[in-house]
């Protein structure tokens, strides 16, 4: 049987990007998430402003610092606890339904927030209004003293009844749902690419992109009719610089809160048998990266190393790097069922497993 490598592309390979969501929301829902409730906001701002973020990529980070900071500031009133942390992971996005420009910021956050003594307190509900007109304030009072935006352009955009600018904030995934909190995350973790809403044309210069809405069906929504040059331009603009993070850890989640947590002994005071016990090591680097055999069971339900004829266990016996050897196995599979659909990248190498 023979299976793809991944091309490790940035935001052109679905398959690569699948993968890459997949490992983040294993580690997420492992590693790093507690076992409360959370809730998916999401921060959307003007189309005036959005070409600010474009051409400036590295404020796109200040998007995600602003919208940790509202939802701090609000659960923190909520409840009278100035030093309350909720945890939240914001992941950066750049591309709307259209593959158009369209920087927001998606975040996966606790529905409460913990103390300084680690004591969890529950905030089932915080008013996305009031959320939005915070955010507003907070990203208006950044662009003003970075001389960004003019005093007038905010206020002819604080004059609109629909001034842009939103908040969402009511998907929520209860606690221990945990197939649930993985498929928000690699949600949230989407390419732009989606080759299930993508049609090419044949023997024409163009593709058909299908909605969001309307999914893959061409009966059941009007797909848009793009130039091919003009779609592979639309995905260039989206690949994110190099060596810049689009995931971002705040709060309670955040990098050094569980760092400490981890260096901290978790026995309670008093209790002698536990203390005797050494404090386990944190896990390794190379253990928390999930095979990419539990990556598809974990997204399909389905074991990949279980033999579809006598159901025994198989291994990976080889790998082949060579492109014309690829190529010939490629060709005499095609050959056999031509009407097989072929693999997204055929030149890429394969892996051999008996």
């Amino acid at each position: 049987m023979l299976v793809a490598f991944s091309c490790k592309q940035r935001e052109l390979c679905p398959s690569c990007s699948a993968k890459r969501g997949s490992e983040l929301a294993a580690f997420l829902a492992d590693h790093v998430l507690e076992d409360v409730a959370h809730a998916q906001w999401v921060f959307t701002i003007p189309k005036m402003l959005r070409p600010v973020f474009f051409r400036k990529r590295e404020l796109r980070g200040v998007l995600a610092r602003l919208a940790w900071q509202t939802v701090r500031d609000l659960m923190a009133s909520a409840v009278a606890e100035p030093d309350l942390r909720p945890g939240m992971v914001s992941v950066i996005q750049t591309f709307g339904d259209q593959i158009n420009p369209h920087p927001h910021v998606h975040a996966i956050v606790s529905r409460g927030g913990w103390t300084r003594e680690d004591r969890f307190v529950p905030i089932p509900y915080v008013d996305p209004l009031a959320a939005q007109s915070l955010f507003r304030h907070k990203l208006f009072s950044f662009l003003l003293r970075e001389e960004l935006i003019t005093q007038q352009r905010v206020e002819l955009l604080s004059s609109w009844r629909n001034s842009g600018f939103s908040v969402h904030n009511a998907v929520q995934v209860a606690p221990g749902d945990r197939e649930g909190l993985e498929a928000l995350i690699r949600y949230m973790m989407r390419p732009p690419v989606s080759l299930a809403r993508l049609r090419l044309l044949p023997g024409s210069d163009h593709v058909l992109h299908f909605p969001k809405t309307g999914g893959d069906d061409p009966g059941s929504s009007k797909p848009e009719r793009i130039d091919a040059m003009d779609y592979v331009a639309r995905v260039l603009a989206q690949i994110p610089p190099p060596r810049k993070h689009l995931v971002r850890y705040h709060g309670f989640y955040a990098n050094a809160a569980r760092g400490r947590r981890r260096r901290q002994d978790p026995a309670a005071p008093g209790d002698t048998a536990t203390q005797q016990q050494p404090t386990p090591p944190p896990p390794a680097t190379a253990a928390v990266r999930k095979r990419w055999a539990d990556l598809l069971r974990r997204v399909y339900e389905v074991d990949p190393l279980v033999c579809p004829r006598c159901t025994a266990t198989m291994r990976v016996v080889g790998f082949i790097t060579e492109p014309a050897q690829i190529k010939r196995i490629l060709d005499h599979l095609r050959k056999q069922n031509p009407l097989a659909r072929p693999p997204p990248h055929v030149a890429h190498p394969v892996a051999s497993t008996a």
